[in-house]
């Protein structure tokens, strides 16, 4: 007994869509009714993880042209543009997220890092359901102005009711530098601020870990809750590609370039080791992935549904 296998090549198939009726064409179906909406995309994200619920809030993304000038300084353009084609993404231009996260224990609302402004905290906080009085502690992982930002307005800190966390050797190296983010922005709460080194915990189950090269004193977290674990790895690295697949690429904004690259290898292979899931402040929202190692260096993987999963 034979079969005949239907065609069902590209040519048939294409053959077939232009031989179909045009009703595309038809006049009643020329002009939608409903106006364009624009790109959106969500806000934030909320998850359990133990007893603990995680928020990642989105407090701004924008896209920035020539991200050769900052990823990859100690690489040429051949090889930027080579990774870049390789993984389907642009040289001319890069989209940047700011990704500040709420922790809520159950017995504190943490909020680690604030935005670049204290209108796009505030409205974060608001999509996401919560005020600024609501927030008990503010850590800041670092004195960047993305993540200073949100802390004071005109009237004064924008979370009333926080008390405020951040590395010592962060705050030492800040306080003597003469920079007019820090002196405005941090030096007012400092009579608020408490400082804590390697190892210090935050709240229970919140605990710094020492990622330095970004900063002098620059701070990643990790949390622990019932036997559930996640680590913030803030600015460790900067970009899912340019920094994870290439560890050892210079980036403009490590004050300590070497560092900076020590540090990603060190924590980067712990998660991929680990298996553990991380939150990258400048990941693509909603910043929530994998680590997986890929030969010299690493793949970001995207989390699709695990953390809704408790």
């Amino acid at each position: 007994m034979t079969t005949t296998k239907p065609d069902t090549t590209r040519r048939s198939l294409l053959m077939a869509g232009l031989a179909a009726p045009s009703l595309a064409l038809s006049p009643r179906l020329a002009h939608a009714k409903a106006e364009m909406k624009g790109m959106a995309i969500p806000p934030y994200t909320r998850f359990r993880l133990g007893a603990f619920e995680v928020t990642t809030l989105l407090a701004g993304t924008r896209p920035v042209e020539n991200p050769h000038s900052i990823f990859g300084l100690n690489v040429d353009d051949a090889t930027f543009a080579e990774a870049s084609t390789a993984a389907r993404i642009p040289t001319d231009v890069a989209q940047f997220f700011f990704t500040p996260t709420l922790v809520n224990t159950g017995n504190e609302l943490i909020l680690f890092d604030t935005g670049l402004s204290p209108d796009g905290i505030t409205a974060a906080l608001a999509a996401a359901g919560y005020t600024p009085d609501q927030v008990d502690t503010v850590v800041i992982t670092h004195m960047h102005g993305d993540h200073i930002g949100g802390l004071m307005g005109e009237g004064g800190p924008t979370f009333a009711n926080a008390r405020y966390v951040t590395g010592a050797v962060e705050h030492n190296h800040w306080s003597q530098a003469g920079n007019e983010g820090f002196d405005t922005k941090v030096r007012p709460l400092n009579d608020r601020m408490s400082f804590l080194d390697d190892g210090g915990a935050v709240a229970p189950g919140v605990t710094a870990i020492a990622a330095f090269g970004h900063t002098p004193g620059h701070m990643a977290y990790m949390l622990e809750s019932e036997g559930k674990s996640l680590v913030l790895i803030v600015d460790t690295a900067n970009h899912y590609v340019w920094s994870l697949a290439y560890p050892d690429w210079e980036v403009k904004f490590d004050m300590d370039k070497a560092a900076a690259a020590q540090t990603r290898r060190r924590l980067l292979g712990m998660l991929a080791a680990d298996g553990l899931p991380f939150i990258g402040y400048h990941m693509p929202f909603p910043a929530t992935g994998y680590v997986e190692a890929a030969g010299d260096g690493f793949r970001y993987v995207p989390t699709s549904y695990q953390l809704m999963l408790g």
